[in-house]
């Protein structure tokens, strides 16, 4: 098996899988009891918060573990908002192609009286600074702008933006699942008041993350029963899980430079041979990109189609997140860039890890192609365009 989807999620480390050992067996006391097990499990948890908070440029006091990245895109907004309603602020300023656990968050807030501007990302899949200094209000109480793009990888100006909030005085927070562990991160140098990311993404395991809130923004629990996490998110911390994740990202952080530059050379492969495929187009900026994304459009076909029969070929890919992969509508970050629809419809998104081969990517290059002639010469569509019946729009 080929796999590609490391945007989905990924093979858990041997490192990381080993750190986690003892806690399952030796070291499985509760981190709020009294007793020597239970302070045994809280120095660990406090070890691996010191070692999460040192590779992001945080303080230890100021990461807070979740169950993810979709909890803590929750309880950055929750917390944001509370406090806005009680300084009488109540718009929210974020851009069209966010996660949906931002989307779908924002929506429900909208239903309850906040006013939420979505900020044009153009067709280089990138949000202009200007438009966010621009877009904020008296009432603004939050920004929140991902850091990297989870379909098409486009890094955005986080520190700029972080820049201007923060001389506004306006909270500001960055959906990094896809960045952190992938590429540098510093919330000091990045002006970032609060940050998701989630372990699943560099190589950790998958139901636990983190939320940073820089010392000062006020946090608010809204998962209630204990004191947990200073207070703020009750439940017995998943000791094991938080431990494999400050292991993956340390060893993910330390073998970053290299990593990177082999997936962009792999990366790189692939843009250079598919990209010879007839009405085909690359999404997003190619430069301000993570270093493992690939995504691609090609006209008269649906990507449902080709994503099922590159995994008869045993290729594991996507056409879009894996939020929406049980969608048929069309990607909303494909129709944020401009793409009209038929085109999102046709697109690929292959994302890679330290564990791809370059003989992994070279059967992929000869796979797709084959793939997207196939399905092509099913279409009607295509071949009214072959024929000059209808215009071919790439």
């Amino acid at each position: 098996m080929i796999y590609l989807d490391n945007a989905g999620t990924t093979k858990m480390s041997e490192k990381a899988k080993e750190a986690m050992l003892p806690y399952f067996d030796n070291i499985y006391g509760n981190a709020s009891s009294l007793h020597e097990a239970g302070q045994i499990a809280k120095d660990e948890l406090e070890k691996a918060r010191e070692t999460i908070a040192s590779l992001i440029g945080a303080n230890t006091n100021e990461i807070y573990f979740t169950s993810g990245g979709s909890e803590s895109d929750n309880l950055a907004i929750y917390s944001a908002c509370k406090i806005g309603k009680i300084r009488g602020k109540n718009h929210i300023i974020t851009t069209k192609f966010e996660h949906h656990a931002i989307m779908e968050t924002l929506k429900e807030y909208e239903k309850l009286g906040f006013e939420v501007t979505y900020l044009d990302v153009y067709e280089n899949g990138i949000v202009k600074s200007q438009d966010v200094l621009n877009a904020i209000k008296d009432t603004t109480c939050l920004v929140t702008i991902m850091t990297a793009n989870n379909e098409i990888g486009t890094i955005q100006p986080i520190e700029e933006i972080g820049k201007i909030c923060r001389e506004k005085g306006v909270t500001f927070h960055t959906d990094a699942v896809q960045a952190v562990g992938h590429i540098h991160i510093d919330v000091k140098e990045m002006n970032i008041d609060m940050l998701s990311l989630s372990a699943h993404k560099f190589h950790g395991p998958k139901g636990v993350g983190a939320l940073y809130v820089r010392k000062g923004i006020p946090v608010f629990s809204y998962i209630f029963g204990g004191s947990q996490e200073n207070g703020r998110r009750a439940g017995t911390e998943n000791i094991a899980g938080i431990v494999g994740m400050a292991c993956a990202l340390k060893e993910s952080v330390e073998e970053m430079e290299e990593v990177s530059n082999r997936e962009k050379k792999l990366r790189d492969k692939l843009f250079e041979n598919l990209s010879k495929i007839p009405h085909s187009k690359i999404n997003g900026d190619l430069e301000k990109r993570l270093p493992n994304n690939f995504n691609m459009s090609f006209e008269g076909i649906e990507g449902e189609s080709l994503i099922l029969l590159l995994s008869d070929e045993g290729i594991c890919a996507t056409s879009g997140s894996a939020c929406t992969s049980g969608s048929l509508d069309p990607s909303h970050v494909l129709l944020s860039i401009g793409l009209k629809h038929e085109i999102a419809h046709g697109s690929l998104r292959l994302t890679l890890s330290k564990y791809t081969t370059e003989e992994e990517i070279d059967k992929t290059i000869s796979a797709v192609p084959k793939i997207v002639e196939y399905l092509r010469k099913m279409s009607p569509i295509w071949d009214e365009m072959e024929k000059g019946v209808k215009e071919h729009v790439i």
